[in-house]
């Protein structure tokens, strides 16, 4: 069972919204997933990024692949993390 970390989508219409959740590789977009590690909100403006560091590097450790997509929203969130400390 590959396990990957990667985006479902919430929201509406023209209103994204997206969580950053672990799943089986084999689960559908909006299916069945194990852990919600975080959310990011495009529509913000910055669009805003919520993760959740602690789970996210426990999923990593446990051989969780993150998606490209949610390796480069993980890269905005601790360079705008780095920032604001």
């Amino acid at each position: 069972m590959a396990v990957h970390i990667r985006l479902t989508l919430k929201g509406r219409k023209k209103r994204p919204f997206y969580r950053i959740i672990v799943a089986d590789s084999q689960a559908p977009r909006d299916g069945k997933f194990l852990d919600v590690v975080g959310t990011y909100n495009p529509m913000q403006d910055p669009a805003e990024v919520v993760i959740d560091q602690e789970k996210l590097d426990a999923w990593m450790e446990k051989g969780a692949k993150p998606t490209v997509t949610v390796k480069s929203l993980i890269k905005k969130h601790s360079a705008a993390a780095a920032v604001a400390a």
